[in-house]
């Protein structure tokens, strides 16, 4: 079984969190936190910095790392670096995505989140109930 390791941006903003819907491939439809494959050579920030330049076309700070999450799909076994981040410079414009929403932590639950997405959701609540 193949493992892919992954890195996926936590973008916050005044108690807002930032989830995507996948627009193509298996998955599409599904809600997830926005990122992407590590390169050779990347380690987990560079690779959520890169993946959120090229999805999203902005420019983020990585804060600190949340956790990491593991999960059995079909076809892979997904691991899954989750990084606290917020918006640097420029605007998070959808191209691989087909929506956006800005959620409340409170409405996070709301969406359909993807089955390691649903791990993450937890560790932000975690994280954000503890007022950090």
């Amino acid at each position: 079984m193949k493992t892919i390791r992954v890195s996926a941006a936590v973008i916050h903003d005044g108690g807002m969190i930032y989830a995507t819907r996948r627009g193509k491939g298996e998955f599409k439809g599904g809600w997830e936190f926005p990122g992407g494959k590590r390169e050779e050579g990347e380690d987990g920030e560079q690779t959520v910095v890169r993946e959120i330049r090229e999805e999203l076309g902005a420019d983020i700070a990585v804060e600190s790392h949340l956790g990491t999450v593991e999960w059995q799909y079909p076809s892979f076994f997904l691991v899954m670096d989750c990084y606290l981040c917020h918006v640097k410079d420029g605007r998070l414009t959808l191209s691989e995505h087909d929506e956006a929403r800005w959620l409340a932590l409170e409405d996070i639950g709301s969406v359909a989140w993807l089955p390691a997405d649903t791990l993450v959701v937890d560790l932000v609540r975690r994280h954000f109930s503890r007022g950090i």
